[in-house]
């Protein structure tokens, strides 16, 4: 007798169905883990990228114009020279003259303070920055201007300082060091020894001055002692203008280099006076209330900037730049 197909067809197991449900169940739950991870990453990414941007308003406070948000009535001005005096630096002329015109500009500044911690640095931002309180001065006249110095205030650093009215510091603080200086390395010895030839070609007599890797040449350094001297005579010309008669008879050694303590500094016409800044707001000024002007950078500015710092520090010591320090 002849099989029909529903003959054919035999009964499912009693547990092929259950197998098959648990097998839709199993792929079901692994896609709801796949989406619920899927979720917790966006998620995350969401509060990163919040808090990123929280972070990044934060320390994206830009210059300050005028007073600080949130401070009103009379008070002291602050500007902060902090490290080296460089145009790559955070002490550079443009952020420091910045920061003086806001301060000054200011009807409720009573007075300005110029805390200097820093050892010094370049001779044309330090001159500058010199220059701008001297004019500043002459401009608000109704508004003194004190240095304070900190741990260092030397060189660059006190060349700021001699532009103000009068200067302060602790009485261990290291301050002087007026005198220019003009290094660099020569390595002429050591590629002999090691057989590397040097091959440089120039269009220019003295376009190769002071190469490290040739012998120094007496005419050059002549050249180069006369350019360190004449800058040196500025320095001291821009001191002499800012202490005036606070010098008295200063000895040679004054402008010799040499760095003195604070208390040691009053006695050389240096220095003013013992004092921190608050004392001098509080008990010269008489206005408590400090606002800092230093103009901030954002957050991308303070890396970028870093960046090429470093790479520029990295070429430091083949730059041939005359350095108050």
């Amino acid at each position: 007798m002849a099989e029909t197909d529903e003959d054919l067809e035999q009964p499912r197991g009693a547990g092929e169905w259950e197998r098959e449900v648990i097998a839709n169940l199993a792929a079901a739950s692994l896609a709801e883990q796949r989406r619920g991870r899927r979720w917790g990453i966006l998620f995350k990414s969401l509060v990163l990228l919040y808090l990123f941007v929280v972070l990044f308003a934060v320390l994206n406070i830009g210059p300050l114009v005028g007073k600080a948000p949130g401070v009103s009535g009379p008070h002291t001005a602050m500007v902060e020279v902090r490290g080296e005096i460089a145009a790559d630096s955070d002490a550079n002329a443009d952020r420091l003259v910045e920061g003086l015109r806001n301060a000054f500009a200011d009807p409720q500044t009573r007075g300005v303070i110029v805390r200097i911690n820093s050892p010094g640095g370049s001779p044309v931002q330090a001159g500058i920055v010199y220059d701008e309180i001297r004019r500043l001065r002459k401009l608000h006249p109704q508004v003194p201007v004190y240095a304070v110095a900190g741990d260092l205030c030397a060189s660059g650093g006190y060349y700021i300082a001699a532009a103000a009215d009068r200067i302060y510091a602790n009485q261990a603080s290291m301050v002087g060091s007026i005198g220019v200086r003009f290094g660099g390395f020569g390595f002429v010895q050591a590629m002999k020894d090691l057989g590397v030839e040097r091959r440089l070609i120039t269009a220019g007599k003295n376009k190769a001055m002071l190469d490290p890797f040739q012998p120094e040449d007496p005419e050059q350094v002549a050249h180069v002692q006369k350019m360190v001297d004449r800058i040196h005579q500025q320095f001291i010309q821009a001191v002499r203008e800012g202490r005036g008669e606070r010098l008295g008879d200063p000895g040679p050694e004054l402008f010799s280099g040499l760095i003195w303590t604070g208390e040691q500094a009053i006695d050389k016409g240096l220095v003013d006076g013992l004092a921190t800044a608050s004392q001098v707001a509080r008990d010269v000024i008489g206005a408590e209330n400090i606002v800092d002007y230093t103009p901030r950078k954002d957050l991308l500015q303070r890396v970028s900037e870093r960046v090429g710092a470093t790479f520029a520090r990295a070429l430091h010591s083949e730059a041939l730049v005359p350095d108050l320090r």
